[in-house]
């Protein structure tokens, strides 16, 4: 059974740092695109950023030069860089991959984690 396992949230003041990282468990043949996406309270979940296996990313506007998202491919492993954060960024983050294994094509998501900008 291949499940996605998060780490990394908490609180921290404006302009501080946080980094999340989310491993894949199990035996997997084929790990494609990663990506964390987040949904504060009263909104929608939208995506944050993503990064194919070849290491091409995409960023939402608003974390664009503050957020750098990275992957380690033999750890299926994906993680998420916040710098400056802002009050904004306040939500739950949720990893997600689409992966291959014995069973098929999956996609996950990891179980959330909580980060809370605040002073």
């Amino acid at each position: 059974q291949v499940q996605l396992v998060e780490s990394g949230g908490g609180l921290v003041q404006p302009g501080g740092s946080l980094r999340l990282s989310c491993a894949a468990s199990g035996t997997i043949f084929r790990n494609d695109v990663m990506g964390w996406y987040r949904q504060a309270p009263g909104k929608e979940r939208e995506l944050v950023t993503s990064i194919t296996a070849g290491g091409w990313t995409n960023y939402l506007d608003s974390v664009k030069g503050r957020f750098t998202i990275s992957r380690d491919n033999a750890k299926n492993t994906v993680y998420l860089q916040m710098n400056n954060l802002k009050p904004e960024d306040t939500a739950i983050y949720y990893c997600n991959a689409h992966l291959v294994n014995s069973e098929g094509y999956h996609e996950l998501w990891g179980q959330g984690t909580v980060v809370t900008v605040s002073s």
